[in-house]
């Protein structure tokens, strides 16, 4: 089995003065490519810090972690800058989308990060537009944050997340701000997604929405405390 993402042992420490806050206390979790997994837990359980290690975003204080099958674990800032932006798609609940940018300047902003490659050119828009049109947004490319919905700016990020062509998704409530038909559609989008062979990672306390993903693990004191699917739901990725 090819694993996106393998974390072995993983510790993370906050230290604040004299005290130590053990946000991991070494967790271990195996995620096969074409998983769309859910994390959940209450504040403070671990799970926004599991998944800023997951997308490269932090450095464990100790243990392995595995992405598509490098060792992460020890890379400096550049190395991670690297490896995030071409192997992993973020969205985020607050959207962050550039407000002065349109919806297709949004989009190819990750392509301003990319090493190696000339500046971006009428191919990239061209995917962008593409990209775009497959979130439903192929008719609102010169409209700004402030002209859409939110249902429509998070479509933005996805579309953004979808320009480098990751290999994963990383989403932090992607839902939180949305009402529950517009988090519907979200869900559904995502679940298509995870159908075209992309993994997915979703950080959600919501557990209606973690019951449309394939597997849940679900996070206490900084440890896996359960995982499994829930009984009777049916996923919207399968």
């Amino acid at each position: 089995m090819k694993y996106a993402a393998r974390l072995i042992e993983l510790t993370k420490h906050y230290y604040l003065g004299d005290v130590v806050v053990k946000a991991l206390r070494g967790v271990s979790l195996d995620i096969p490519e074409g998983d769309f997994l859910a994390i959940m837990g209450s504040s403070g359980s671990g799970k926004s810090t599991m998944l800023n290690l997951m997308g490269a975003l932090d450095r464990p204080t100790s243990g392995t972690y595995l992405l598509a099958g490098q060792d992460v674990s020890g890379m400096d800032d550049d190395q991670l800058s690297v490896i995030r932006n071409e192997l992993i798609g973020f969205i985020f609940q607050s959207f962050h989308l550039i407000p002065q940018y349109t919806v297709l300047e949004n989009i190819l902003l990750p392509l301003q990060y990319r090493r190696n490659r000339g500046p971006v050119g009428e191919r990239d828009e061209k995917r962008a537009a593409e990209l775009a049109g497959l979130v439903g947004l192929g008719d609102r490319l010169d409209h700004k944050p402030f002209q859409l919905s939110g249902g429509q700016q998070q479509r933005v990020a996805i579309a953004r997340s979808l320009i480098n062509d990751p290999q994963i998704i990383m989403a932090d409530e992607p839902t939180g701000n949305l009402d529950s038909a517009t988090g519907e559609e979200i869900m559904r989008l995502l679940g298509e997604l995870n159908r075209q062979g992309r993994t997915i990672i979703m950080v959600t306390h919501e557990p209606e929405i973690a019951a449309k993903t394939k597997t849940q693990i679900y996070m206490k004191d900084g440890v896996i405390a359960g995982t499994g699917i829930f009984p009777g739901h049916t996923p919207v990725a399968q």
